[in-house]
Formats: C-alpha cells, structure tokens, sequence
C-alpha cells in the first residue's frame, strides 16, 4: 500500500500544487518581491491548514478505507469520518486551500488561474464521473450519504 501512497501523492498532489505552480511562475518569468506581508502571512496559515486537512485524509483512506484517492487504488470502504462528515470531498478543499495560499504567498495572479481552473474541472469531474463511480462501488450506502453531506460547502448546524 505504501508505494501505491507514494505513486498517487507524486502523480496527482504533487503535479497540481509543485510542478504546474513552478512551471506557472518559470514561464510567467516571476521574480519574487517581498511585498505584501499580509498576503504572505495569509498565504501560509492557508497552506498549513490545507496541509494538515490533506494530511488527515490521506490517513483516514488509508485506515478506514483501505485504499488511496487515486483511481487505480481506490478506497474498499467508504469514509464518513473526520472532515467527510462536513462535505464529501475534503481532499480536494485541501488542494484548493494549498493553491490559493500558492497564489497570495507568490502574489501571483496566474497562480490564482491555476486554482480557479483547477476549481471547475473538479466542479465538473466529481458530478459527472467519480460520484457515478461511487453509487456504483458503494450504492446505497454512498447515495445516503449524499443526502445528508454537501459536496463543497459544509453546512453546520446552529445552535
């Protein structure tokens, strides 16, 4: 299991949040300026949360589901704990929460392209492929969950 971590965590995460960001800001011909302290000090609490919700729920597919989030090792059970209880696809929150931080650390604008791209193919890829993908692994199991927890935005409860 730990090399299929290994392969998913470098073709996916590691593509999105390193090498197209580094490849952005190569050919974009930025020069970092220390400009904005704001921006920087925003950019990284965002990027530490999005690093420790990405970190938690790679552990939790690893340990209650029994796979990865990639398609070739998918998860064996469906995981509805932690911040799966909140919305059905934190790890993707966390790779957006990484990216914007991305872009405000670098002042970037193209950075912020990158995200928001980033953004709507996955706000297109998740209703029309993985959650047909996951009613069929999972059925009726997956389309309860899907009535009670929202997609993106979490929805808590007032009290």
């Amino acid at each position: 299991m730990k090399k299929e971590w290994l392969k998913a965590i470098i073709i996916l995460p590691f593509n999105v949040l390193v090498v197209i960001p580094a490849l952005i800001l190569y050919f974009s011909g930025y020069k970092f300026i220390l400009n904005n302290i704001f921006l920087i000090c925003a950019g990284c609490l965002l990027f530490i949360a999005g690093f420790a919700l990405a970190v938690w729920t790679m552990f939790l597919f690893n340990n209650i589901g029994k796979g990865t989030a990639a398609p070739w090792a998918p998860p064996k059970h469906l995981v509805v704990a932690g911040p799966y209880k909140y919305v059905r696809n934190p790890m993707i929150t966390a790779v957006l929460s990484i990216l914007l931080a991305e872009s405000l650390i670098f002042n970037s604008l193209e950075i912020f392209c990158w995200f928001i791209f980033f953004l709507i193919i996955n706000s297109i890829y998740f209703p029309l492929v993985e959650e047909k993908q996951l009613k069929e692994r999972f059925g009726g199991e997956y389309l309860e969950y899907m009535k009670k927890v929202p997609r993106w935005l979490p929805k808590f409860p007032l009290k």
